[in-house]
């Protein structure tokens, strides 16, 4: 899938929750865009890459951004923005660099009225694959099944944006309540969900997100 899938005004699922993912970071932010419904069914609207160069005077990066986001909340027009929340890590410059890209963002959904949301990285591993330590490449993985993709999205923090998006909508509130995992993967033709065969076995990560479902209840 092209990190410069082209923006066009997309109808929404009828009922559904519009939410927008960012995977923040000032060379590559990841935004996406999808519908979720009551039920808890996710689709698929838009993903891409918002870039910029290094040897770009830093004002200029962050207004890109900036200006990029607001493009797709003009364009797709969503109920909600949840965003990375910024943890600490090993390389300084890379966290400050997150920090402005998050700003950028942020500011640019605030002067729209987007309501923005935050979920830190393991919380998005957890609710995407069962396992808050999962890699990128099951995020990925997991991304493109739930969502009924015939690729992968390209480069990680694309899926990544799409992974955000489907945490807050499983997990941030406000649209209901209980996940069934195995109901979630979309067909490729349209936005038709495909149904889990009753009695089905559970993969992995299914089992893992019952499991993890069951202790937040006690």
């Amino acid at each position: 899938m092209s990190e410069n899938h082209p923006l066009a005004p997309e109808p929404r699922v009828p009922g559904a929750t519009r939410i927008m993912g960012i995977d923040p970071g000032l060379t590559r932010c990841g935004i996406s865009m999808l519908d979720m419904t009551a039920d808890r069914k996710a689709y698929f609207v838009n993903v891409g890459i918002a870039g910029t160069q290094a040897a770009e005077a830093l004002d200029q990066r962050i207004l890109r951004i900036f200006n990029a986001t607001q493009q797709w909340i003009k364009v797709y027009k969503p109920d909600a923005l949840a965003i990375e929340r910024i943890f600490a890590q090993e390389q300084v410059n890379t966290v400050i660099g997150t920090a402005h890209a998050s700003g950028a963002v942020i500011s640019a959904a605030a002067m729209l009225g987007v309501p923005v949301h935050f979920h830190t990285p393991s919380e998005v591993k957890a609710a995407v694959t069962g396992s808050g330590r999962a890699d990128k490449g099951s995020v990925g993985r997991m991304v493109t099944r739930i969502l009924g993709l015939e690729k992968m999205p390209k480069p990680a923090d694309a899926a990544d944006a799409l992974a955000i998006a489907i945490c807050h909508g499983w997990r941030g509130g406000g649209i209901g309540s209980g996940i069934n995992m195995a109901a979630h993967t979309q067909t490729h033709q349209g936005s038709r969900p495909v149904q889990a065969a009753r009695g089905a076995a559970l993969t992995p990560a299914q089992r893992a997100w019952k499991e993890a479902e069951a202790k937040a209840r006690r």
